[in-house]
């Protein structure tokens, strides 16, 4: 289920000054609607002279037709690799000429489209993402090589084990359900798609109402507003489906599936559905999933099933907060007989946490890595106009990128806590095994 992205770079100067934008603190975040209902965001930040631009539109995955999953992919790669007036080597060539970095890339949710430029090339880069947007190029020979590259990596992809965990946890957590296949499709997915699936998502879901513009860098709302209103003041139009237009998802009641395949090593994924982008626990359970396996060296899994049991090289958690639930996912891998052990100690660590043995020292140091790294992220125009696109997109209030640092020391040992016997319960969890023959599965 991870998200995939294509993307032209364009190595030059620029692309060493943007890496090395120096630290500084949150900014007030602007907004304006433009007249074609395009949601527009904005983070000043005069200290680089370049910007760094996200459009993101409701045309995720989850709007691929049934049993051609991987449309919207395709899409993002064709959007990128051509235009109406542009074959892919006169677009590479045109971006490279203005120092254009150009990439899109989709999820479940949402297709987005990136853009990074200098300040003295702004309108080069806005006039760059207007013909995107507005002309398109739909080469029938261009999406027949990007469908075909598209089949060759699913191909590949079955030689992991993570790409057959994708496909159980999907099945087991999201049947009959938009978020139910892997965003770059399958093999036999891939090979239903035509050139019309793609056109038929773009003229439905790109459209400037319920998509958000996030900008952060050298630029101000009135020069911002100009160049839209220049570029892409003709684009018009709502989206067929609104993002909320979506329905909770029905796990199945299977509580586990095995996978047997050639591998000398056994992959462990527990699973179950995490929050919603809207919920009003996230940010306490963000806290607690760093904890759990998120913070690295740091998180209770690690601690026990590596540094005291060395019984794998890492184990992680993490979950994806989509319009609805999305996967929250634990994984592993070990040796084939040592699986049963290594789910025994991930059992009991859940089992902790749901039991309240949690203590004021990991919740201090939890919060503070977080806000270390959240501070990290703002120090990036790309990033904060990444942050951005988010809270546009799920409608976020102005003030979100402000008070998450506040949001996150306000949770309490007590939040914590209720969230873990809320979401850590083993038995609420399902799980997959992908391995050899010979690996223990009960």
């Amino acid at each position: 289920m991870k998200s995939i992205k294509f993307e032209i770079i364009i190595l030059s100067w620029f692309g060493l000054l943007f890496f090395a934008t120096p630290t500084m603190a949150a900014s007030v975040a602007q907004q304006h609607t433009m007249e074609n209902g395009l949601n527009v965001l904005l983070i000043e930040a005069h200290n680089v002279p370049m910007v760094a631009m996200k459009l993101i539109m409701p045309a995720g995955s989850r709007f691929d037709a049934k049993h051609k999953g991987g449309s919207a992919a395709l899409l993002s790669g064709l959007l990128m690799d051509h235009t109406k007036h542009y074959g892919y080597q006169d677009w590479a060539a045109k971006l490279d000429d203005a120092a254009i970095r150009m990439g899109t890339s989709v999820d479940q949710d949402a297709l987005s489209i990136s853009l990074t430029v200098l300040k003295e090339a702004d309108d080069e880069g806005m006039q760059a993402l207007a013909e995107v947007v507005l002309q398109p190029g739909w080469d029938k020979q261009r999406f027949i090589l990007l469908k075909s590259n598209a089949i060759s990596a699913a191909t590949k992809a079955q030689e992991e084990a993570t790409t057959h965990a994708g496909k159980a946890a999907a099945q087991l957590l999201f049947p009959n359900h938009p978020y139910g296949h892997a965003v770059s499709g399958s093999i036999g997915s891939l090979k239903n798609i035509q050139l019309a699936d793609l056109k038929r998502i773009f003229q439905q879901q790109v459209k400037p109402e319920g998509a958000t513009l996030a900008v952060s860098g050298d630029i101000s709302m009135k020069e911002l507003v100009a160049l839209l209103q220049q570029y892409l003041g003709s684009w018009q139009g709502h989206p067929k489906q609104r993002l909320s237009d979506i329905e909770a998802p029905r796990p199945l009641s299977q509580t586990s599936k095995v996978i047997m395949m050639d591998k000398h090593q056994t992959l462990v994924e527990w699973i179950r559905l995490g929050p919603s982008r809207h919920d009003k626990d996230y940010t306490a359970l963000l806290v607690l999933n760093h904890m759990l396996g998120g913070g690295g060296f740091g998180s209770r899994l690690m601690e026990e099933v590596r540094e005291k049991r060395g019984l794998t090289y890492g184990v992680f958690s993490w979950f994806q907060p989509l319009e609805t639930s999305g996967v929250y996912r634990i994984r592993l891998q070990t040796r084939a007989d040592q699986a049963t052990q290594a789910e025994k100690v991930l059992r009991e660590v859940l089992q902790g946490f749901a039991d309240g043995n949690i203590s004021q020292d990991e919740l201090e140091k939890s919060k503070q890595n977080l806000m270390g790294g959240f501070a990290q992220r703002m120090d990036s125009n790309r990033e904060r106009a990444g942050l951005l696109a988010m809270m546009g997109l799920y409608q976020r209030p102005l003030n979100y990128l402000e008070n998450w640092t506040t949001s996150v020391e306000s949770v309490t040992l007590g939040d914590v806590k209720r969230l873990a016997t809320l979401y850590l319960q083993p038995s609420d969890w399902k799980r997959v095994l992908v391995g050899p023959k010979q690996m223990q599965a009960k």
